[in-house]
């Protein structure tokens, strides 16, 4: 079976930069299921995948507007301390959910200097190439529930309520 729109790939992946660093593995240990064609993956990822089918192994570089878009300067603000009420130490590498433009997202705390914190709302990997060296091993056909939660089922249920 090909790997096409609402169907369930089960695939093995490492993620690495330009310079060869690893960002990210899936192993057969812990494979990456996800149902293609709803945006469940980035793009370029799920456009290299497409009409693949069980056992193809492939390589794939992805330029950041395919990925996870190019960074936006815009999205980077300083805020006063005074915006993190509950929290008594506010560091890099802290993230937040928060309310922008582009509706809930998650920020990341890059500096604090006094009461001054900078947040970053991009995407960590925004503005970077990535490639993948892919491993298909399983492709199906989603569930109807599959399909109506817009996640994968393990046996038995996804576990919660809809």
């Amino acid at each position: 079976m090909q790997i096409a729109k609402h169907s369930v790939a089960t695939i093995t992946y490492t993620l690495t930069d330009n310079d060869g660093n690893i960002i990210d593995q899936a192993g057969k240990d812990s494979p990456f299921i996800f149902i293609h064609g709803i945006g469940n993956i980035i793009p370029g990822l799920e456009n290299a995948l497409a009409g693949k089918t069980s056992g193809d192994q492939l390589n794939v570089a992805i330029e950041a507007a395919d990925a996870y878009g190019e960074r936006d300067d815009n999205m980077v603000q300083v805020l006063n301390k005074d915006m993190f009420q509950g929290v008594d130490d506010v560091r890099p590498g802290m993230q937040f959910h928060a309310q922008t433009n582009h509706g809930m997202s998650v920020v990341t705390v890059t500096e604090v200097s006094g009461d001054e914190v900078t947040i970053d709302g991009n995407h960590p990997l925004a503005g970077m190439a990535l490639n993948f060296d892919v491993t298909i091993l399983d492709v199906r056909d989603a569930t109807e529930d599959e399909l109506a939660h817009g996640h994968v089922h393990a046996a038995g249920g996804c576990g919660h309520d809809h």
